[in-house]
């Protein structure tokens, strides 16, 4: 069972219990298939972890090794937290 480790709180957790984050045609989106092409950045379904992340300013940007603005990245991190933060 592939391991990755979350952006946010750092944590190493099983592939299946991460939302993997890509960069598809120039905008942030989130791979709910797991199967988009590219670099994926992992990120546990929390919005304590999406608030650890918007902390870390950049490091999705780095992650994904692509250029995306930061305030594109903070406004699609921002987004991502208020819908998680519904859910529960």
């Amino acid at each position: 069972m592939p391991i990755r480790t979350c952006l946010g709180c750092g944590q190493q957790r099983p592939k299946r219990e991460l939302v993997r984050i890509v960069v598809k045609e120039k905008i942030l989106a989130v791979d709910e298939g797991a199967r988009l092409p590219g670099r994926g950045a992992y990120l546990c379904h929390r919005e304590e972890c999406v608030d650890h992340l918007l902390k870390k300013r950049g490091r999705l940007s780095a992650a994904l090794r692509a250029s995306v603005p930061r305030d594109a990245e903070e406004g699609f991190l921002r987004r991502l937290g208020q819908a998680w933060g519904r859910e529960e």
